[in-house]
């Protein structure tokens, strides 16, 4: 199915490794399929070159010929090989990560996923509709531009027609979406039907998938594969934490009815976590901290579901760290990860080679975990805490190898209710909602402090703004309690006082309108012309929050006791505090940024020209210009209206400038 070496490739998609276009043409080749998936693959075992790339589809998703790399053999149909410019490093890693090693014997059909790197190329957002869609969802489930995902599903079954006596194969969906549940569903479905019809079965759902429509955030699609329709919600930051799957919708005319997934990327947190249960707060602690973590599992199944589960606990917070759902001994990274020059990186792996326990022994934290079971109406068998010193290198038992000390009490509560859940049979996805109801809740009792102070004031919807309530403003930069006129995150704004809010005092400052002290150009007592920057917001104060949090911490929302000033402390120096800082800052910047947009379009330009000059005027339409740029690709939450009041002004106010300047300013 792969295009010859000298074949004219589609324009690039964001593929693996190439650079990426900037739009996506409604009529484009696969210019919907590339919303949900970047390529299939099939791999095989090839008695001579071992795991190879059978099939690519569709056949462009080959690397361009402008690319310069090493290449490798690639079986491209049954007695042929061509030699292709796939870098090694992507290439061979899909290889060898779609297939489980030798030590996880798995028999049968086996689902899996795994992350990797991308290797060259441009790492952005290549579409703005990409972009639009990811300003909606959560942030935890944001494309990644950097890494991809693949989703497996092997089959390993005896077959005396084949030399090594075993049929051997995997299709793999590599897609740059972490809906590890929509793509599980969607392997099942299309994965046995490959199987037995090859080929023809694959060019036919990969067509399907270039009919769907974009994964828009807060929609319900029906997405229609091999005579079937999956019926998803694609999460959107306006959705409430925990409320119910939505209702059918749409489904009155399709026959056969919908199959409706409750969820495209939550796993059954339950099941996952049955051995380690005991311990969810400590595991909830090590990945808030971002602790290196080695996660040793029978097979790439449970493995991945373990490491996905674990990063998952976080939510709605990014997970800012590496973590690879599976990795094997193959992996481009693999002396990265490994050396012992230096500090374990911030990873948590997925592997089930019992060689990492002697390669990764200098790890500070390794789970090994073994078979799930179920034990009748009790807690599954539990692993259990040990020290480090207790590793050996093969038969290493079950437990969670750590010299690490917990800073918050163990809730026993929950498991009590767990428990109770199990004895009354409780359905695995109520224990799973419970499960994730208490680490949202965790997570929202540390996070609230760093948000909200103080009671009232305002501020920008921030990374958690679908979770939190809105901040005050002052949550950046950490000011302890205080009432809300107190709290001021921008620097040359009025104070938050009875009268005035920021938002009223931003088009204050604008329209010369109200207050009697005010003018056309500036608010009382401020120095921040119109045509200037918005303002800025002042830094995070880590001395101030600490000192804040005896009287408005997370004792406030969360029953827990224990050193929640040292897991701060902790937090601060963690790669999850440097992004999530960073993700709220920018966001607060960009609302600041839309207010400003905002006031500018509801204040009287004409006033405000009377005294200028031509430059500051001309610096007022190139600055407006730059605002209504960024709003237009969706990185400023500005309305519609908004959007058209601003061309306007912007008409007028070039209109009001002498003729050579309007001609330079209309100029393309």
């Amino acid at each position: 199915m792969d295009a010859g070496p000298g074949a004219a490739p589609h324009p690039a998609r964001g593929r693996p490794g190439a650079p990426s276009s900037a739009t996506r043409a409604p009529g484009a080749p696969w210019a919907r399929f590339s919303a949900w998936l970047e390529c299939v693959c099939v791999v095989t075992f090839d008695l001579e070159l071992g795991q190879a790339l059978e099939l690519v589809y569709p056949s462009d998703s080959r690397l361009t010929d402008k690319e310069v790399g090493p290449a490798l053999w690639e079986r491209t149909s049954p007695g042929e090989q061509a030699l292709t410019r796939f870098p090694v490093f992507q290439k061979s890693s899909i290889c060898y990560l779609s297939f489980p090693d030798s030590h996880s014997g798995c028999l049968g059909d086996t689902q899996f996923s795994f992350r990797i790197r991308q290797c060259g190329g441009q790492r952005h957002l290549w579409h703005p509709d990409d972009r639009h869609c990811d300003s909606g969802v959560p942030v935890s489930l944001q494309r990644e531009p950097a890494h991809y995902f693949g989703y497996v599903y092997f089959r390993q079954v005896k077959d005396s027609s084949v030399k090594r006596g075993y049929f051997q194969k995997s299709l793999v969906l590599v897609s740059r979406l972490p809906f590890v549940r929509l793509f599980q569903a969607l392997l099942s479905l299309i994965a046995p039907e490959y199987f037995d019809k090859l080929v023809p079965c694959l060019e036919a759902v990969c067509s399907e998938i270039d009919q769907w429509p974009d994964p828009m955030p807060g929609q319900t699609l029906n997405l229609p594969v091999m005579g079937v329709v999956l019926q998803v919600h694609i999460p959107s930051r306006a959705d409430k934490p925990e409320s119910s799957p939505p209702k059918q919708c749409g489904h009155e005319n399709l026959l056969p009815a919908p199959v409706v997934l409750s969820s495209v990327h939550e796993l059954d947190l339950f099941r996952c976590f049955q051995p380690v249960l005991a311990h969810v707060q400590m595991l909830w602690e090590l990945m808030l901290l971002g602790e290196p973590l080695v996660v040793l599992a029978p097979s790439p199944a449970v493995s991945s579901e373990m490491v996905l589960a674990l990063t998952s606990c976080l939510q709605p917070l990014k997970f800012c760290c590496d973590y690879r759902p599976y990795f094997t001994v193959h992996d481009s990274e693999f002396k990265e990860f490994t050396t012992r020059t230096q500090a374990p990186p911030n990873v948590v792996l997925g592997v089930t080679n019992p060689f990492f326990i002697k390669t990764l022994q200098h790890w500070p934290h390794i789970l090994r975990i073994g078979e799930p079971r179920m034990s009748g109406e009790d807690l599954p068998k539990q692993v259990k805490l040990k020290k480090p010193s207790r590793l050996k290198t093969l038969d290493t038992k079950p437990g969670l190898y750590t010299a690490y000390t917990a800073h918050l009490h163990r809730d026993k509560a929950l498991l009590r209710r767990l428990l109770k859940g199990l004895q009354r049979e409780r359905p695995s996805d109520l224990l799973s909602a419970l499960l994730r109801r208490h680490l949202l809740e965790l997570t929202q009792s540390f996070i609230i402090p760093l948000v909200r102070p103080g009671e009232g004031g305002h501020g920008g919807a921030g990374a958690e703004a679908q979770a939190y309530p809105p901040p005050p403003t002052g949550a950046l930069h950490g000011k302890p309690h205080a009432p809300a006129e107190e709290h001021h995150a921008l620097e040359g704004v009025p104070h938050r006082t009875e009268k005035w809010g920021h938002m009223e005092g931003l088009k204050v400052l604008l329209s010369g309108k109200g207050h009697p002290r005010i003018c056309p150009r500036r608010a009382p007592g401020l120095t921040w012309p119109l045509s200037q920057t918005p303002p800025q917001i002042r830094p995070f104060r880590q001395d101030d929050f600490l000192r804040s949090l005896e009287h408005s911490g997370p004792q406030l929302t969360c029953m827990l006791k224990g050193d929640w000033l040292g897991l701060y402390r902790r937090f601060f120096k963690s790669p999850h505090f440097d992004g999530w800082y960073r993700q709220r800052h920018k966001e607060m910047a960009q609302k600041l940024e839309a207010l400003h947009l905002e006031a500018i379009c509801e204040a009287n330009i004409e006033i405000w020209m009377k005294d200028k000059s031509e430059v500051e005027v001309v610096d007022l339409v190139l600055k407006l210009r730059e605002r209504l740029v960024r709003a237009q690709g969706h990185q400023l939450p500005v309305k519609e209206a908004t959007l058209k009041r601003a061309r306007l002004y912007i008409e007028m106010v070039v209109r009001s400038l002498p003729t050579d300047l309007q001609v330079v300013l209309c100029s393309p």
